[in-house]
């Protein structure tokens, strides 16, 4: 199975061609650039890693737990571009004309459905991650591996909890004990004041989890002590919005999961948005 971070790929792929200052549009003028390099994106790591079975996760852009727990989660985001907010309802489409299920849950972001089926689904299957987050690195499980995306086509990194613990020396489960130290720019949540990535990690690895690191604070420099203790409600609650929830109303059968592709559909969609060339990557029929 693999399970796509549908948000990841699609503003990846909006903006690895707005920035050299091409929108790709229909001849009516609706821009397509993003779902161009979406489905791009995502076919080339499926004719690589060969998945039998394969889901979209998305977020809803409405409220979140998250965000009715800290006003201030990912607040300090701007807006969509204009060019890409039509391209949200048509990757929809695409993906469903591929046969490819959209799934998500009210309340709760793409992150907290993928770590709901991933958890479902590793007990009788290996699971793909397929995401530019490096949050998704605490799902990373024996049987669940988390491709994280890097610059350009065909460019990832694949995490076991091997290749974790050689590259950053964390367990899955410590990578949220690090976010809650040192928290998160992009997500705007703060962690504690003044700590930052190198000295979270140091702490992790020498005390196992933030509970290690409460009970030996005696056993801390004067100066990080007293950084914790001054933060430690905030540590906490950056704590409780790092763990993605993994027990939220998501429903994925593995039915309709199944990779099967119907020419007729992707032909016939792919051609109402004049991006037919990528009907030969797909290998459906080709006008």
């Amino acid at each position: 199975m693999m399970l796509v971070d549908g948000m990841a790929l699609l503003f990846r792929a909006y903006y690895a061609t707005a920035q050299t200052g091409y929108i790709r549009r229909t001849k009516s003028g609706i821009p397509t650039n993003a779902v161009y390099g979406f489905v791009r994106y995502l076919w080339d790591a499926v004719r690589l890693y060969e998945p039998t079975h394969i889901a979209c996760c998305w977020d809803l852009g409405t409220q979140t737990f998250r965000r009715e727990e800290f006003a201030a989660y990912k607040g300090n985001r701007t807006a969509a571009p204009d060019d890409l907010i039509p391209q949200f309802d048509l990757i929809l489409e695409v993906t469903e004309s591929m046969g490819i299920p959209n799934l998500s849950a009210p309340g709760y972001e793409a992150d907290d459905c993928i770590g709901t089926i991933s958890r479902e689904l590793e007990q009788n299957m290996e699971v793909l991650i397929l995401t530019g987050d490096h949050d998704m690195l605490q799902l990373v499980d024996h049987r669940t591996s988390v491709i994280i995306m890097k610059k350009g086509y065909g460019n990832y990194r694949v995490y076991t909890p091997e290749f974790l613990m050689e590259e950053k020396e964390l367990t899955p489960e410590q990578i949220i004990d690090m976010k809650a130290l040192m928290g998160d720019a992009s997500d705007n949540y703060p962690g504690v004041k003044g700590i930052g990535e190198k000295t979270a990690v140091k702490l992790v690895k020498e005390y196992g989890s933030v509970e290690g690191i409460l009970e030996n604070l005696e056993h801390l420099t004067p100066s990080v002590r007293k950084k914790i203790e001054a933060d430690l409600d905030m540590l906490h609650l950056s704590r409780r919005l790092a763990t993605i929830h993994r027990h939220v109303p998501v429903v994925c059968t593995l039915d309709e999961c199944l990779l099967l592709l119907n020419d007729e559909a992707i032909t016939s969609k792919f051609e109402e948005l004049e991006i037919k060339s990528l009907c030969s990557m797909l290998g459906v029929g080709v006008f």
